[in-house]
């Protein structure tokens, strides 16, 4: 009897020790962390609040280096590290050999397929395996992985490598597409979902709010001299009659730059569930989604606007929609989801500005001028700066070529005074010379630490620099931008849910290098290659 008694006990309190059938991860471009409390009592209950109210949330998760940008930060869910080990620097950086910028996913070597356009794309600048690499690898490739997002980069970095497909929107055709990386033709699968025609469906619609205007108490009023407007509208205010707005203002391309764009991929992802049979076996697959319209509508309006606090309320219901087709077509409590973001969101600087908040507006092609013109006294005839861009200065090293008892003290020259320059301008805050980025530890701690962690020295410049708080090199009066090492761009939600994942919360610091390896120990797979972050001791233990 004792021992039947204790067997039986045991049994109560066991957990199981099945993986799930399906990992969703789920990224929120350009989502504030603030905005799950911000919203939360317009959101219902089975959106964002049913991640929030029964998985595991961290409420103080940081991006841990700079720039918060898209390509980077998807890079960085996905690796469990930084730039300065996975080679995404940036959306688009520098590259001193062929003297221009270079996208972050950009292939020359690949064609577009589903499109004339738009298809020029890969991972291979991506230098460590993902944890969707790392899941590919310990299946023998058995498991399926696939990425969809309206962006390129959002589709293509979470998937990884060895990717069964990664899918994003030509804006161009109102199709979703791939490239020659992944496939040299469209599953059958994703050429039926791009026959419902479903962008046409969402610009013969007419965007108004789902709540009366005086209802969006959470943010400003809907006529703000803050929002970029746009073309055939007198002012940034609903009513959006897409029909008529869809000609002269990029036409297919208009649809992500309204909520409809999430309700795009969502469905695509939907299809590619089913499509796929993702979830459909004890072979652990991976759906990675990436919701970008969030971003292109944050980035016309700012933080504060009524289409943007539209765009989230939506978004809730697209996810409860997407929810209740997981517990169906995968089965509840079968599957795995993380939601978090790429990076969150500057206020507009202009309307900090008018309340008596330091902020401004920084250039940087003027700074590039005028540090050239500054030189031109101690270099005349040379062209010292090459380019200023992301914060960073790439000093012309072929201007320093010559006779090597002088050519060498003169480049240490011309970067103490280009330091001094950037040190005495308006709206920079700290400038880190060749010195400090090449040999300071990744692990220190304040923005000091968040720039060495971005800084990847084959694709970064020889100095960076920090901006002050508010200040952002992007835009004019409307709208706004990210990419700072300060809170309002580094703190993202990071929520844990289902298979695997108890309730509750922490408080505790994390960084959002621990997704990917919290991941890992749920589904015991190793980390991936260049992993920096640790496992939610919290959530696990």
């Amino acid at each position: 009897m004792l021992v039947a008694g204790l067997a039986a006990m045991a049994g109560a309190y066991a957990q199981p020790e099945t993986k799930p059938r399906l990992v969703v991860g789920i990224v929120v471009d350009q989502m504030r962390q603030e905005y799950l409390y911000r919203y939360e009592s317009k959101f219902g209950s089975s959106g964002f609040n049913r991640l929030v109210k029964q998985g595991f949330m961290l409420k103080n998760a940081h991006y841990n280096y700079v720039p918060t940008e898209t390509g980077p930060g998807h890079a960085s869910v996905y690796t469990g590290t930084t730039p300065a080990i996975h080679g995404i620097v940036a959306n688009d950086w520098y590259d001193r050999i062929t003297k221009k910028e270079i996208n972050c996913v950009n292939d020359d070597s690949q064609k577009a397929v589903g499109a004339e356009r738009s298809g020029k794309v890969s991972p291979h600048r991506l230098l460590t395996t993902t944890l969707t690499d790392e899941l590919k690898l310990a299946t023998q490739k058995r498991a399926k992985v696939v990425g969809v997002s309206v962006k390129d980069r959002g589709a293509v970095l979470p998937a990884g490598h060895l990717a069964d497909g990664a899918y994003w929107y030509d804006g161009a055709s109102g199709n979703m597409i791939t490239s020659t990386y992944y496939k040299t033709t469209l599953p059958e699968w994703v050429q039926k979902f791009n026959q419902r025609k479903l962008p046409d469906q969402y610009l013969a619609q007419e965007w108004n709010p789902l709540l009366p205007i005086e209802q969006y108490t959470e943010v400003g009023p809907d006529d703000s001299p803050y929002e970029w407007r746009w073309k055939g509208k007198e002012k940034a205010t609903f009513p959006y009659k897409l029909s008529e707005l869809r000609k002269d203002n990029g036409n297919y391309d208009l649809v992500g730059n309204t909520p409809w764009g999430n309700s795009l991929i969502a469905e695509m992802a939907k299809a590619a569930i089913a499509g796929e049979g993702l979830g459909k076996d004890e072979i652990t697959d991976f759906l990675a989604v990436s919701f970008s319209s969030t971003d292109r509508i944050g980035h016309g309006t700012g933080p504060n606007s009524v289409e943007l606090a539209d765009t989230y309320l939506r978004l809730d219901k697209t996810l409860e929609d997407f929810f209740n087709y997981l517990d169906k077509e995968v089965g509840a409590g079968k599957y795995t989801v993380f939601l978090t973001a790429d990076h969150g969101v500057a206020d507009v600087a202009q309307y900090l500005k008018d309340n008596r908040i330091a902020a401004g507006y920084f250039r940087p092609a003027q700074l590039e001028a005028l540090l050239n013109e500054y030189l031109q006294k101690y270099f005349p005839g040379k062209t010292i700066v090459e380019k200023v861009t992301t914060e960073q200065v790439y000093i012309n090293q072929q201007a320093f070529e010559g006779d090597p008892r002088t050519t060498g003290i003169d480049l240490l020259i011309a970067t103490d005074l280009i330091t001094q320059y950037l040190q005495n301008t308006d709206g920079i805050a700290q400038v880190y010379p060749p010195a400090i980025l090449r040999q300071a530890s990744a692990d220190e701690t304040g923005i000091r630490g968040k720039v060495i962690r971005g800084f990847h020295a084959k694709r970064c410049g020889d100095i960076a620099f920090v901006l002050e708080p508010g200040w952002y090199a992007w835009g004019g009066v409307t709208g706004s931008t990210h990419g700072s090492a300060y809170t309002y761009d580094t703190h993202v939600p990071i929520v844990f849910y289902g298979a695997g994942v108890k309730r509750g919360a922490s408080s505790q610091y994390h960084t959002i290098t621990d997704i990917a390896p919290t991941l890992a120990v749920l589904l015991k797979i190793k980390f991936p290659s260049g992993a920096t972050g640790q496992p939610v001791a919290e959530l696990l233990d």
